[in-house]
């Protein structure tokens, strides 16, 4: 009794970081497990272990990249196994259990509460029960009605009967909105690529999955106080994580359309109209969601780089979004910019920023331009695919975006796996897995003497 009472005290004090950890791996051996039943597969047959991990962690990590065809592989079982992980894995694995005790219960314990704020990374312990209920009801609206146009879409464009239409329909709602990127074409969406009805519904679904939770209530929050004539001005957070979101879309679109333009093999068959389409379209995608109506195997290698910048910087923080997220990537901007201009501090619209802010930015960023240079060089070890395409997929599986080359299914098994490894270290962040496997949390009560080296 003594270990047993240990074991659970030890269990009930663990960091929030670890909390998160184990849950998201505790979802991902349980989708493996169900994805691996002969029940799952279409043709009746049992998944290997391989296949079955790789797409539950896609699926719990809301990625999208797939080493087999989603549509035609797995039963509707499967499916609805991998509709099912990619709702949890996008809401949160703790805020979703956070989310069920709260309607059970009508109460959440303080331990919940902290492991819910160490999951979402930005909401005060004070808010946990309202932005719970906030983030579940917006998160049903947009899968609803984003759902709602793409099956009547399905239904009367595409002849499609109504249950068929309304499964492809909030399918792709779900995925959209959570940035997964699964589909359930074997040409994801190209067959869509001048069809404005289905395309814009999920650019919007994934551009408001990937600006984030906060920000989403936040401009709830403003809409409601503009009734009742409160004039508060949003957050910094919400103001950069909207412009920044903004100027990326933009510049993504321009730079599609401008290297695509007269390649046969993606805009160059299209009328003007619809080559600006599917430009906006493949930048919406760079956000992490993983919807491609263009091959991506024919666009070309500038383009492909251009790409992965975009999908590098990610969306916005505590959503659906992987990244290192345009709020790291405008804090860094605007610190190069200070340090260029000889400033003392560095300032985001009219607002001075903290060195702790500074540093959390430099640490992200760092951090995860290590992860991907390594995992470049050792997928580039294992196979013999370009460049290119290699560091495009190991950008792609570490933002939890989901684009590809074609090849995923074509690597070896010690290249997937470093890819499952990437997607589950993108979604949660390498500072959250760094934190969660520190053995302890020092203080120092001292200080060093200050000396500067030479910079640059």
């Amino acid at each position: 009794m003594g270990r047993l009472a240990r074991a659970r005290r030890q269990l009930l004090t663990v960091h929030p970081a670890r909390t998160v950890v184990l849950a998201f791996a505790t979802v991902i051996l349980l989708g493996s497990l169900l994805l691996a039943l002969p029940l799952a597969a279409e043709e009746g047959r049992a998944t290997g272990p391989v296949t079955a991990l790789f797409t539950a962690t896609s699926a719990v990590c809301v990625t999208g990249l797939a080493v087999v065809d989603t549509g035609t592989y797995w039963s509707g079982f499967g499916e609805g196994v991998i509709l099912a992980m990619i709702q949890v894995g996008g809401f949160g694995i703790m805020t979703m259990a956070s989310l069920l005790a709260l309607l059970v219960s009508g109460k959440l314990r303080l331990r919940m509460q902290l492991t819910v704020a160490a999951e979402t990374k930005s909401l005060g312990l004070g808010e946990v029960r309202r932005v719970l209920l906030g983030v579940a009801g917006t998160t049903l609206a947009v899968e609803l009605v984003v759902g709602a146009v793409l099956a009547l879409r399905f239904r009367f464009g595409y002849e499609e009967g109504a249950g068929q239409a309304a499964y492809l329909g909030y399918f792709h709602a779900v995925s959209a909105f959570n940035n997964a990127g699964f589909g359930l074409h074997a040409d994801n969406l190209v067959r869509y690529a001048q069809d404005p009805w289905v395309t814009l519904p999920v650019s919007t679904a994934v551009i408001l999955g990937g600006i984030g939770f906060p920000v989403l209530l936040e401009l709830l929050r403003h809409r409601h106080r503009r009734r009742t004539s409160d004039r508060r001005t949003w957050s910094l957070h919400t103001r950069l994580t909207l412009i920044t979101t903004a100027v990326l879309l933009v510049v993504g679109t321009l730079l599609t359309c401008l290297l695509e333009w007269t390649n046969q093999d993606t805009l160059a068959p299209f009328g003007w109209g619809h080559r600006i389409l599917n430009g906006f379209f493949h930048s919406a995608m760079t956000r992490t969601a993983g919807f491609n109506a263009l091959d991506i195997g024919a666009l070309n290698p500038s383009t492909l780089l251009m790409t992965s910048i975009l999908m590098f910087i990610g969306g916005g923080s505590a959503g659906t979004a992987g990244g290192i997220k345009v709020t790291t990537f405008a804090v860094l901007a605007a610190a190069i910019l200070a340090e260029v201009r000889g400033e003392p501090n560095s300032v985001i619209l009219n607002r001075k920023l903290g060195p702790h802010v500074l540093r959390q930015a430099l640490t992200v960023a760092l951090l995860s331009v290590g992860v991907v240079v390594a995992a470049t060089l050792a997928v580039l070890t294992v196979s013999r695919h370009a460049f290119e395409a290699v560091l495009f997929e190991v950008v792609s599986a570490f933002a939890t975006v989901g684009l590809s080359t074609g090849i995923t299914a074509d690597l070896p098994t010690s290249a997937q796996l470093l890819l499952v490894l990437l997607m589950f270290v993108g979604r949660l962040g390498p500072v959250t897995l760094v934190s969660a496997l520190a053995l302890r949390e020092r203080t120092r009560r001292y200080q060093l003497p200050e000396e500067r080296p030479v910079i640059g």
